[in-house]
Parts: structure tokens; C-alpha cells; sequence
């Protein structure tokens, strides 16, 4: 079936229960790059440094790391319904009260309890997507990423827009739409069933016990330091006003969901999982080499052409962390999530450490040495990697799995 149809189970003929959760996971996925053209307006509103605002990533991705060893436990305890308006709920809180931040102290305060809300809510919509979705998973799945796509590309533009009045107002924006959302999932969205087996605190960490699966976190880690020195650090090197950074972030987030959703696909089951993961790894080091020596044009064109491999890169690795492991599914994915987004929360805040310790090039071959780390990693655990649905067709979740920002 082919999951545009309009017909009965199609990605247009969900019940509203589905599109209300979809349309919170945009918002939710915005978060993540909406501070992104406004760093340097932060900075000097708050006569900050870039390493302290570069704190706001930091925060926000160390609470999400660590939000993953609960976020199954309490989801399968109070339900995905709950979850889903617990995370929603302190986002519109912490989210308005960063935009009422006197200091980057407050600021990155309030920015790590928004990240915890957003580690319940998205960490959980899409078991509660396809659970509630007609038609089987297809529809349901390609929806999800399809949010998260127009998350990532209308975050930083979004954020340009209103960050151009002012820095405080993508904040108020973000906490505006969530309760929107909270209010569409109390509206459209029943109870969904709890599953068989309680999720424990430690399982996921049993789980990464599996070779397959350490192996595809640290290669991962690797990876998203790359991924985030892209993200949090390259809008101080550019500096740009906020609308040309937003619309620089706008088109690297347009290929992030094109080559996430349409291209991998296609490219996996062409060459194999591990030879397009490998190889994209080493074209994303080569482009962020060229991004930190290259003229300012360079830089430009390699930012937004970075998405590219990003996008590749994310479906990849969540074909590897939901396949390889024996784990179920959500306790695998839990695990895996657990180490690479340590690696989120390092690199904005190493990186214009390292500009500081150096001069601005240093902070890109750390990045590139990490994504061929990453690659190597690939390489020489490339036959704990291989699993049996690698000779299936790649799938990017299951009803009984959920992963974040896969991308």
C-alpha cells in the first residue's frame, strides 16, 4: 500500500488523534534548532560568551540523555496518553520561563527542564502515533519523521523570525504552540494500552551490554559530537543576522528530511546499511573540514549540504539500534539514546572551548575526527553490526518500538 494514498489508512486519512500528536512532535523537534539563529542575539542580550549560551544545547541534551533511562519506566506505568501531556506540560512551562531569563544561569536552567519535557513527550509519540494510526504502521512511521523533518527545518527559521524582535520571543512562541498541542492531545487522544512488561530503570543499561548495540551507540556518540559542532557552534562562525541564519538552518533542515525519509531508504537497499553509513560518515568529516577553512561562501554551502549526510546518517543508525539488538525494542532504544546523546550535550560546549584554547578551525577537525571515528567504529565492528534484517527492507521503527530524533 502506498502510504500517500488518500484512501482509508493513508498518511491524509488519520484519525485527529494521530494529527494531534504529529503536530506536537513538530513543534517538540523545532525546539531543537530554534536557539540556533538567535545564539549570537542571546550573547549579547545577556552580555554572554559563547561557550556559556553554547550551555543551552548542553543542558538540554545532558537532561534528555539521561531522561532516556526513565522515560520507558514511566511510560509504561502511567500510560502514553499521560506521558505524552507530562512532557508537553513542562515544556510550556520551562519554555516560557527561559523567556523571561534575566541571566544564561536562569537560562540554561530553565533550558534542561525543557529538556526533559521534550524527552517524555517525543521519546513516547511514536508508540502513541502508530498505536492510534489507521492502516497499519507505514502511514504512522512516515508521518513521524515527516514531523520530525519539518521540526528540524522550521525550528531555526521559526526562531529567526521571532528572535528578529527579540530574543525572548521564540521561547514564548514555542511555550504558546505546546499548550496548543496539550490541549488538541486532551481533546483528541484516548488512554492507549500499557504494555505487557514494565519497563525497569536499569534494563536499558542491560542492554548495552549486547556488542551489537554498544557498538552502535559509540559509533553514534562519535557521530552526534560531529552532528552538534555543526549545529550549536557553526552560527557563531557565520555570524549572520538571524533571518540569513534561519534560512541557512531552514535549507540544511529541507535536505536533513529529504535525505532522511526519501534517500536512505533507497540508498540502503541498494548498497547495505553499514557501506552507506560508513561512506556518508566520511563525506560529512570532508564537509566540515571545508566548512571551518573554507571562505565564508564555503562555509555556507557546506552547513546546508551537511543535512544531507545527516539526514542519511540519522535513518541509518536508528536501522541499527531498533535491528541489532536483542532487546526490546524501546529498552534498545532507550540504551542507544542514553550514550549518543552525551555526545550532544559535549560537543556546544567543547567546541568554542576549543576556538578559545586555539582559533576557530580546531573546534571542525575535532568534528571531522570524530565522524571518521565513527566510520572506523563501523568498520572494525562492522560484524557485530550485521543483522538479519539487513537483507530485509530497512524500516525505521516498529508498533512496539520508539526512537529520538533519529536523526
Amino acid at each position: 500500500m502506498d502510504p500517500f494514498d488518500a484512501g482509508a489508512g493513508g498518511i491524509l486519512r488519520q484519525p485527529k488523534a494521530v494529527w494531534a500528536t504529529a503536530g506536537a512532535s513538530v513543534v517538540a523537534f523545532m525546539g531543537i534548532g530554534l536557539v540556533d539563529p538567535i545564539l549570537p542575539s542571546i550573547a549579547q542580550g545577556l552580555d554572554a560568551s559563547a561557550s556559556q549560551v553554547s550551555l543551552l544545547f548542553t543542558s538540554y541534551f545532558l537532561i534528555t540523555a539521561l531522561a532516556m533511562l526513565v522515560t520507558g519506566f514511566v511510560s509504561s506505568r502511567i500510560g502514553g496518553r499521560r506521558t505524552l501531556l507530562l512532557g508537553l506540560a513542562l515544556v510550556v512551562v520551562f519554555a516560557g520561563l527561559a523567556g523571561t531569563s534575566d541571566t544564561v544561569g536562569q537560562l540554561v536552567g530553565y533550558r534542561a527542564g525543557w529538556g526533559l519535557g521534550n524527552a517524555l513527550f517525543v521519546s513516547t509519540a511514536l508508540a502513541v502515533i502508530v498505536g492510534a494510526a489507521a492502516g497499519g504502521s507505514a502511514a504512522a512511521i512516515l508521518l513521524y519523521e515527516s514531523a520530525l523533518g519539518l521540526g528540524m527545518a522550521c525550528g531555526p527559521l521559526v526562531g529567526a523570525l521571532l528572535g528578529d524582535a527579540s530574543w525572548r520571543y521564540p521561547f514564548f512562541g514555542t511555550a504558546f504552540l505546546m499548550a496548543i498541542g496539550f490541549l488538541c492531545i486532551t481533546a483528541f487522544l484516548k488512554e492507549q494500552p500499557k504494555p505487557a512488561r514494565r519497563t525497569s530503570l536499569p534494563d536499558p543499561v542491560r542492554a548495552l551490554g549486547h556488542g551489537g548495540l554498544a557498538s552502535a551507540a559509540v559509533s553514534a556518540f562519535f557521530y552526534n559530537y560531529t552532528f552538534f559542532t555543526v549545529l550549536a557552534f557553526t552560527p557563531f562562525v557565520l555570524n549572520m543576522t538571524p533571518y540569513r541564519s534561519g534560512a541557512v538552518f531552514f535549507a540544511w533542515g529541507v535536505l536533513l528530511a529529504v535525505f532522511s525519509v526519501l534517500v536512505a531508504p533507497r540508498m540502503q537497499k541498494r548498497f547495505g546499511s553499514l557501506k552507506v553509513l560508513g561512506g556518508s560518515l566520511v563525506l560529512l568529516a570532508a564537509d566540515v573540514l571545508v566548512l571551518g577553512y573554507g571562505n565564508h561562501t564555503a562555509a555556507v554551502v557546506c552547513t546546508i549540504l551537511s543535512g544531507a549526510f545527516i539526514g542519511v546518517n540519522n535513518t541509518v543508525y536508528t536501522e541499527l539500534a531498533l535491528g541489532v539488538s536483542d532487546a526490546p525494542r524501546p529498552v534498545a532504544s532507550a540504551g542507544y539514546n542514553f550514550v549518543r546523546w552525551f555526545a550532544a550535550a559535549a560537543a556546544p560546549y567543547f567546541a568554542p572551548k576549543i576556538e578559545e584554547w586555539t582559533d576557530v578551525h580546531i573546534p571542525f577537525v575535532v568534528a571531522a575526527v570524530t565522524a571518521v571515528l565513527g566510520a572506523v567504529v563501523v568498520l572494525v565492528r562492522r560484524r557485530s553490526l550485521t543483522y538479519e534484517a539487513e537483507e530485509l527492507q530497512p524500516r525505521h521503527a516498529t508498533e512496539d518500538g520508539v526512537t529520538v530524533f533519529a536523526n
